[in-house]
């Protein structure tokens, strides 16, 4: 017998009996194997009988992690089962930095219950019960689970094609999976019950609300402890948090869930942010549309939304005997400004550009604060151009792209390049010709790209940028589509140089996304302490005593001149307490004048870290805070 063991750090070692495949397994850490046939449980070696190439899985891995949460989500469900013999189980897969169990129980679970199944699981693990597979015909298990009450696990199996199912046993506790496990459940070394939420049954709202576990499992306990305190700074920087002590954005229930009620300190952020947008579009010669929210429906039927889209589309409002749609997308009436003049070759490319607001029908149980909503602002922009212009447009986007999110301090990003769905319109040589272009531009960028198989939108390939924030999270943000389909759809020409009619290509831009997901993802960035460039109140001014105010309000005059977003709090309280309130709303620099500062003409400067500098006279000031806003550091 020979076996080929490959290790995790991809060293290799040939090995000729199954005893010592064990002992270097164990060695290893390894938790699951590899086989030619796919990852199964570390007990399955055994079957081994020929020469066979073996992978050992640990914890670092992919594989591994999800092998090991997907454990622990059995566990949880075994200790919920003893305590609550009448709840039934649904699913519980392991997710990219956790786990899941659901839940049908006739009452919701309470923190007091987590505390409680964790120690029922600690005990379960101390058991170190063995993980065992059992093959069994389909038919056996459905008797066996309809026996036990599981009418959840007797619907999955109905909709199995094999004739043969596996389910796990562990210390008595029986659950369907196809596995692989870790051998045993004292192999499960930290662990953590985060939170309870409801989730309805297949995610169809129409279905019983089920009650759902979230935890996680790590190695070790100091892996567990590290992302703990990760998830606490998670919780201070939620931007939900955030926007209310800052007093920068609310959702009303009387306006409705997913709509957005900007207030002024986040009005200012994002007029800071649209001006911004509005000057670096104009000088890299766009130009601008502004495009009303709703449409014929017969638009939507011709851009082919109603067809791929309707599910996201909110139901058409009748006008004067005609159906009206709120728009989900700005890029047919763009394509309808296009239409309005006879296009020459020598025009191109055309670059639109708009910060147009669309409504997409989100259900409930997805919404999330600023994140995903029901209505947005997107930095739209729709390119038309030649065949022979598509891989300079894309390179052009692209540096444009990092330029902006660099400006807003996104130095690190994932890119990939999204591919044919199932469903798509146009010919499989447009999408071929699209997806050639995308994937020479990113390589002439020398940008690392992974593909993303199948995740294209129905009328193009596409690349979508993934920006990482300071805690190193992913955030889908901004995305270039190339598009052959809507140029045929709406029969948009131009005339070329031959004098004859062509079909010009159309690329989708967006280099923020949406503006409301943009912002929450800034407020978590930062965690509310916004550059000066952005910050909704650059510079606040306090006074020790009465008889500094007007002084005090000379100044704020005078900065205000200089386009510097100024208070004053001239109010008769203490200093001290003055500083404290000025530094939790996290304004940047905090000008403080007292007798000593009139008798000087100057102003005593403390940034918001605490740090005091200066003084400065009034103009040495506005010197220093201009160039920080110009330079948007």
């Amino acid at each position: 017998m020979k076996i080929k063991l490959r290790f995790a750090d991809n060293r290799e070692k040939e090995i000729s009996d199954l005893s010592e495949l064990k002992k270097q397994l164990k060695k290893n850490g390894a938790i699951a194997v590899r086989l030619d046939s796919g990852l199964k449980d570390l007990d399955s070696i055994k079957e081994i009988t020929l020469q066979a190439s073996v992978e050992a899985i640990t914890f670092d891995s992919i594989d591994g992690r999800e092998i090991y949460r997907h454990s622990t989500s059995h566990v949880m469900a075994h200790a919920v089962k003893e305590l609550f013999p009448a709840a039934k189980l649904a699913i519980g897969p392991a997710t990219e930095e956790g786990f899941y169990y659901d839940f049908d129980i006739d009452r919701p679970f309470t923190l007091e219950d987590l505390n409680t199944i964790e120690k029922k699981m600690t005990e379960i693990i101390k058991k170190d019960n063995q993980f065992i597979r059992k093959t069994i015909p389909k038919k056996d298990a459905i008797d066996l689970f309809k026996k036990m009450g599981e009418d959840y696990k007797v619907e999955l199996l109905a909709e199995i094609a094999d004739e043969d199912v596996s389910i796990y046993e562990e210390g008595g506790f029986v659950d369907l999976c196809r596995g692989p496990h870790v051998p045993s459940t004292g192999a499960i070394k930290a662990f953590k019950l985060l939170s309870i939420a409801g989730a309805y049954w297949r995610g169809d709202e129409k279905k019983k609300m089920l009650q759902r576990i979230y935890g996680t499992s790590f190695s070790n306990e100091k892996d567990l402890k590290k992302y703990l305190d990760f998830l606490e700074e998670v919780k201070k920087r939620d931007h939900r948090k955030l926007g209310k002590e800052l007093d920068l954005f609310s959702i009303s229930e009387d306006i409705g869930p997913g709509l957005i009620l900007w207030h002024p300190n986040g009005a200012i952020i994002r007029k800071t942010i649209e001006d911004f947008w509005m000057d670096e579009h104009l000088k890299a010669d766009y130009k601008i549309l502004y495009s009303p929210h709703i449409a014929k429906l017969n638009l939507w039927q011709k851009s082919g939304h109603l067809d791929f889209y309707r599910e996201n589309m909110y139901s058409p409002m009748e006008i004067e005997g005609i159906e009206y749609e709120l728009k989900p997308m700005n890029c047919p009436f763009h394509i309808s400004v296009y239409k309005n003049s006879l296009r020459s070759y020598r025009e191109f490319p055309i670059r639109y550009a708009e910060l147009g607001t669309v409504y997409r029908y989100e259900r409930s149980g997805v919404l999330h604060g600023l994140l995903r909503v029901r209505g947005f602002t997107q930095d739209d922009a729709h390119i038309f151009c030649r065949e022979d212009q598509i891989e300079d447009e894309i390179l052009n986007i692209l540096d444009f792209t990092l330029f902006i999110l660099k400006t807003f301090g996104f130095d690190s990003y994932d890119i990939y390049l999204s591919t044919r769905p199932e469903k798509y319109v146009g010919t499989l040589e447009n999408w071929e010709r699209a997806t050639s272009a995308l994937k020479q531009a990113l390589e002439k960028k020398g940008l690392s790209y992974e593909i993303d198989p199948g995740e294209g939108v129905f009328y193009g390939p596409k690349i979508d940028i993934k920006i990482r924030d300071s805690l190193n999270r992913a955030w889908q943000c901004s995305t270039i589509q190339v598009d052959f389909n809507n140029p045929e759809r709406f029969d948009i020409t131009y005339r070329g140089s031959d004098g004859k009619g062509h079909r010009p290509i159309m690329i989708h831009r967006a280099l923020m996304g949406s503006l409301e997901r943009f912002f929450g993802v800034l407020i978590e960035h930062y965690a509310g302490i916004f550059p000066l460039w952005l910050a909704p109140v650059q510079i606040r001014i306090l006074t020790i005593a009465e008889r500094h105010s007007d002084y005090a309000s000379e100044i704020a005059k005078v900065l205000k001149g200089e386009g510097f977003r100024v208070e004053t709090d001239l109010e008769n309280e203490k200093i001290g307490h003055k500083i404290r309130e000025t530094t939790i709303r996290k304004v940047p620099y905090l000008v403080i004048i007292g007798d000593k500062e009139i008798a000087e003409g100057k102003l005593a400067v403390r940034k918001r870290s605490g740090e005091n500098i200066g003084p400065f006279t009034t103009n040495e000031f506005i010197g220093i805070i201009k160039s920080e806003v110009d330079s948007k550091q």
